[in-house]
């Protein structure tokens, strides 16, 4: 089974590696979302996602990231 929406830690490890050079921070949720839905590893709803779920992965990108 893959990610949902609440692997936050494992989907922002995943877009790390995709996306080495991104600044999560100057991310819209718009294309955060369309990024992790692209993500190989995601197996959920694309319409269950939302601002806190988006701001959740992003804040563990930035926490993997510093």
């Amino acid at each position: 089974m893959g990610y949902r929406w609440t692997d936050s830690l494992d989907i922002a490890l995943d877009l790390m590696e995709e996306h080495p050079d991104a600044d999560p921070m100057k991310l819209n949720f718009t294309q955060l979302r369309a990024w992790v839905i692209a993500l190989e590893n995601f197996d959920d709803n694309p319409e269950h996602s939302g601002e806190r779920v988006l701001e959740a992965i992003q804040l563990a990108w930035l926490s993997e990231v510093d």
